[in-house]
């Protein structure tokens, strides 16, 4: 079983031979997707008159500052739009497709930060109201299992659900990584715009777990939280965790067989 992690603009950015790339890995073991879409919440929000913030944590960790008229329009886009476009890209290949937020069947459960410390423009921590973004507690393994033993493929929007029954945001590539983990996925694939982790300009071809660890505070934005996923998902007991570049000919069947990609493994 393998779980992967695709951005939101799928359609422009992903080889054309991916979907059908998709179709032969789906034949010989369970697929789930979980995507992103975090450029196109951007392009919408600015559309309705809304005015994107993002926050960096002391761990330089970059994200999007969620309060409550974002987070709807995150569950708009990335549940509506982005996921039904995924869906419907499948479904025209022949892959029965499922479109699932984690608000259904509670597949995603996340608890509300309550605060948030970030790093100001002046560069001193500051401690600011969480809003709607959540750190996940919990998946609904079962329920992703039972449509993948009936033929289906699941395709997940980082959307939680909280306690309070509210909408929550979440990170696409951690939200991967949890469902991997909850899920026992062998293996995890975040598909990217470059070959890998890149350090001095080099592409990372093998990780341990504590060397990725080791790393992580040298690594820029964007992909410094595809290397954190990839080692929450190993801690889960993911057997291999792979960073690849989406835009290169079958980009899945390529990263299973560790064709110039970062492989990241216990």
């Amino acid at each position: 079983m393998i779980t992967i992690k695709i951005g939101g603009s799928v359609v422009d950015n992903l080889h054309p031979s991916t979907i059908s790339d998709i179709k032969k890995v789906v034949r010989k073991e369970g697929v789930v997707l979980v995507h992103g879409g975090g450029k196109e919440v951007t392009k919408v929000s600015e559309e309705l008159g809304k005015e994107p913030k993002f926050v960096v944590s002391p761990g330089g960790i970059k994200s999007r500052y969620t309060d409550k008229e974002t987070a709807e329009i995150f569950t708009m886009v990335m549940s509506g739009r982005i996921n039904k476009t995924i869906v419907l890209m499948l479904q025209k290949n022949g892959i029965n497709a499922v479109g699932l937020s984690g608000v259904d069947g509670k597949v995603i459960q996340a608890e509300r930060k309550k605060k948030l410390v970030i790093v100001n423009e002046k560069g001193r921590k500051q401690v600011i109201d969480g809003g709607y973004t959540g750190k996940i507690t919990n998946v609904n393994a079962n329920f992703i299992k039972s449509l993948l033993d009936q033929g289906y493929t699941p395709v997940i929007s980082p959307i939680a659900i909280s306690e309070e029954f509210e909408f929550l945001n979440v990170d696409g590539d951690r939200a991967a990584a949890y469902v991997a983990g909850k899920i026992e996925s062998d293996k995890v694939l975040f598909l990217t715009n470059v070959d890998g982790l890149l350090l001095d300009d080099k592409l990372v071809r093998n990780l341990t777990l504590t060397e990725a660890k080791e790393v992580m505070p040298k690594i820029g934005f964007g992909m410094e939280k595809k290397v954190l996923a990839a080692t929450e998902a190993l801690e889960m007991g993911v057997n291999e965790a792979l960073i690849s570049n989406g835009q290169k000919e079958n980009p899945i069947s390529s990263a299973i067989s560790h064709d110039n990609c970062t492989v990241i493994t216990k």
